[in-house]
């Protein structure tokens, strides 16, 4: 994952520095390019810890055409959790203390960190056995899965992406059509977060199937390791269910970023070396939209030490 190295390095070396929406600031680039060979092993960091359990299940539940947190929470994945907490303390059904700016005012203050974490594993927690408040409140909008499964169409029609570029990859594999999108300009206002990996493309060489991502928008030191993951194992996946093997995956950026508080994580990163990728196992004959997260695996991935930061919101 040297590619990944080289990336952080070039954004310390020659980003700029930029105010976002967050109010955490972040240095950037706008514009660049990596790519795997993903018959030379799995991708995912070894310089440190990737939670491959949590990446599983968010992609899994994007197949499933899911936008609610509660399938998420059932799986132990709390990646999204922040978005919908948000909707909650913002909304008039909210009587707690006063969350507001959770994120900036928890990494400042334990005390109020101690709180914040209390008043959102009840939230979590009330997700996970009241319904009603899941249905109400867990919700993310119309959110990749449901963009990638059932695109609304104006004459009230949907379109399943997924099921489309199967087809596509079975009958037309030489078709420069083979898309999928998450950015859909009228459902952005509904959405918790507009999608950051926004367009894939599909492409099939000589038996071999690769993926090309767009993304608008990369958080390097957190977001971008499990981008990179997820879309390879989805390449994975799709290469399997049409009876290819995997080629490529190339990883195309719009503004790609480090926030300002991750700097010192990132060259902590940056000072360790890069062990050998490990392999992908997918222990089922099943269906890839009928696969567990305990039917696929990683056989000999040996990162180092996790590095944490806080996540910007």
């Amino acid at each position: 994952m040297k590619q990944y190295l080289d990336l952080l390095q070039t954004i310390l070396e020659r980003g700029h520095d930029k105010s976002d929406r967050t109010g955490v600031g972040t240095r950037s680039i706008f514009g660049y390019q990596m790519r795997f060979d993903l018959r030379e092993g799995f991708p995912i960091l070894t310089t440190k810890k990737v939670a491959f359990g949590l990446i599983k299940s968010e992609l899994l539940w994007f197949l499933r055409g899911d936008t609610n947190i509660r399938y998420l929470l059932e799986n132990n994945n709390h990646i999204w959790d922040e978005w919908a907490f948000e909707n909650w303390i913002n909304s008039e059904d909210y009587q707690g203390p006063d969350m507001t700016n959770f994120g900036l005012r928890a990494e400042k203050d334990p005390e109020f960190k101690a709180k914040y974490l209390n008043v959102k594993e009840d939230f979590c927690q009330r997700i996970l056995n009241d319904e009603n408040f899941a249905k109400k409140y867990g919700e993310l909008g119309n959110v990749y899965g449901k963009q990638w499964r059932d695109w609304e169409t104006r004459d009230g029609g949907s379109i399943d992406q997924i099921a489309n570029i199967l087809e596509q990859l079975k009958n037309t594999p030489d078709s420069r059509r083979i898309i999928l999108s998450a950015w859909n300009p009228e459902d952005i206002p509904n959405m918790a977060l507009p999608p950051c990996h926004t367009l894939s493309q599909f492409y099939v060489n000589d038996g071999k199937l690769s993926c090309q991502l767009y993304q608008r928008s990369g958080d390097v030191f957190l977001g971008v390791p499990f981008n990179i993951t997820s879309y390879a194992l989805l390449t994975h996946l799709i290469a399997r269910e049409v009876g290819l093997e995997v080629g490529d995956f190339v990883h195309t950026f719009g503004d790609v970023h480090i926030y300002n508080n991750h700097f010192d994580q990132v060259k902590e990163q940056l000072s360790r070396q890069p062990g050998q990728l490990p392999q992908l196992e997918i222990k089922s004959d099943k269906s890839m939209f009928d696969l567990e997260k305990d039917d696929i695996v990683l056989n000999n991935y040996h990162p180092q030490a996790p590095i944490k930061a806080p996540v910007a919101v």
